[in-house]
Parts: C-alpha cells; sequence; structure tokens
C-alpha cells in the first residue's frame, strides 16, 4: 500500500498562509481521487480537500475559497496551499486516498496551529 509523509506544519498567526506537501512512496499517477484529511483535537478525523486523477477539485465549505489543492503525479506529490487561516483550522492534516474505504497506513501527519 503506498505510504504518504507529511510536512510544512507550523504555527502561524489567524489570517496567515502556510503550504502542506505530501510525499507519497509509490507512484500516484494511477490514484484516483487522493485528499487531505484533518483531525482536531477531540474531533473525528474530516476530509476537507479531495483531487481527481483529473485533477478537479472538491472542498469542504469550512475551508473553500480559502484552500487549494494540487497533485504533481510527476513528483508523487500533493500540495494544501492554505490562506485565510482561522483557529479552528487547528489540526494535524494527513493525505491519503480520500475514498474512505480506501485508505492505507496513516502516516504521522503534520501539526497546523492557528493561534495569535
Amino acid at each position: 500500500q503506498v505510504q504518504f509523509v507529511e510536512s510544512g506544519g507550523a504555527l502561524v498567526q489567524p489570517g496567515g498562509t502556510l503550504t502542506l506537501s505530501c510525499v507519497a512512496s509509490t507512484n500516484i499517477r494511477s490514484s484516483l481521487n487522493l485528499g487531505w484529511w484533518r483531525q482536531a483535537p477531540g474531533n473525528t478525523r474530516e476530509l476537507v480537500a479531495r483531487v481527481t486523477l483529473t485533477g478537479s477539485t472538491w472542498y469542504a465549505d469550512t475551508v473553500k475559497g480559502r484552500f487549494t489543492m494540487v497533485r504533481d503525479n510527476a513528483k508523487n506529490t500533493l500540495y494544501l496551499q492554505m490562506n485565510n487561516l482561522r483557529p479552528d483550522d487547528t489540526a494535524i492534516y494527513h493525505c491519503n486516498s480520500a475514498i474512505p474505504t480506501q485508505v492505507g497506513p496513516w502516516g504521522q501527519g503534520t501539526q497546523v496551529t492557528v493561534s495569535s
């Protein structure tokens, strides 16, 4: 199964910008739907962004207009550009299949903390 390594998390102030990266252990060209998930303390993991093989994207209402997901098949890498960050964006962010029944092992994720 493909494994993912996330990076780029940090402590940022509200309104700040951050870009997360996720490198897959294998070629992702044939992986259909890939997504960014996040889990805040005390909450279940939720899907916040999804990209298809052709580059079509979907975003949760809570991040729509602020987050942008990009997949780079040549680099086996996913990106999540996050703008206008809010305190409720604080969470551990993971990438994986966007289809809940097809997710593989979860990596350690990357911590994003939005606080003044």
